[in-house]
């Protein structure tokens, strides 16, 4: 008698744990809402037409088709993006984030989908006389970056001596480089990459060796184990469905090929 009382009463825990699951309302609702913060090459930007495109859209596209649900893209500012998920303005960040430590005190994260670092765009001017990150460490020098994302957090790790200021949007921060309003940029390698093959080709200096180690995942609610489950099934199978393999085509559709810059210029 005891041991059937247990089992019913862990088995009505599970199902109000199920009840709520955000994983069981999006399957009720029949949409998944993801927030993101457009501009961030080639994770997610706006094509000539408005229209949101890039790796972490792609990725969304193909998670809501294997869920049999629709898709709603919620554009969010970054700053507001971990209240925005705390508030119920969408299911989960899909927007390049790192996992780090202190995030993880407020959100939880999936399995890495990708790894990436932090790199230095110089000035063209400093060709030759900037080999590596620690010759940019001094007094006179200016280094750039987006305000509240891993590249300020190394930028202030790294560079205890030279000149830190943020900007909102990374492509302000780089256009500081570009007209000599600052040394150098701080920011992901590859949308470092990215920008030097296009605006920034002939004009500015890629240090490409990374300051950082940077896992990047997709961010939930705190305590949600259904949801978190499913994530990473999903994200096991894409990177090892080598017969299908939409994780290898996408990635290379991004990351590699540069045919999508003409959808953005």
């Amino acid at each position: 008698m005891i041991m059937l009382f247990l089992g019913t009463s862990f088995l009505a825990s599970d199902i109000d744990l199920w009840k709520s699951s955000t994983l069981n309302k999006i399957l009720q609702r029949g949409e998944l809402r993801i927030g993101l913060d457009p501009g961030y090459m080639p994770f997610e930007m706006k094509d000539k037409n408005g229209r949101l495109i890039g790796y972490d859209i792609d990725m969304a596209k193909k998670m809501a088709k294997d869920m049999g649900v629709k898709l709603k893209i919620v554009p969010t500012d970054w700053d507001g993006i971990i209240a925005g998920l705390l508030t119920d303005k969408f299911d989960i960040i899909m927007s390049g984030m790192t996992i780090t430590q202190q995030r993880n005190l407020k959100i939880s994260f999936s399995n890495p989908h990708i790894i990436l670092g932090q790199t230095l765009l110089l000035n063209k001017s400093l060709e030759g006389k900037i080999l590596s990150a620690k010759d940019l460490d001094k007094k006179g020098y200016k280094i750039v970056t987006k305000l509240g994302v891993t590249g300020e957090i190394a930028a202030r790790k790294f560079f205890k001596k030279a000149e830190i200021q943020t900007f909102e949007r990374i492509t302000d921060a780089i256009s500081e480089v570009l007209n000599g309003k600052a040394d150098a940029v701080i920011y992901d390698k590859p949308y470092n990459g990215i920008f030097l093959a296009n605006k920034g080709k002939g004009q500015l200096i890629h240090l490409d060796t990374p300051l950082t180690y940077e896992p990047l995942g997709w961010a939930i609610k705190k305590g949600d184990a259904d949801f978190m489950n499913w994530l990473n099934n999903f994200l096991r199978q894409i990177q090892e469905d080598k017969v299908v393999g939409f994780s290898d085509k996408i990635y290379k559709k991004w990351f590699v090929e540069t045919k999508w810059l003409n959808r953005v210029q």
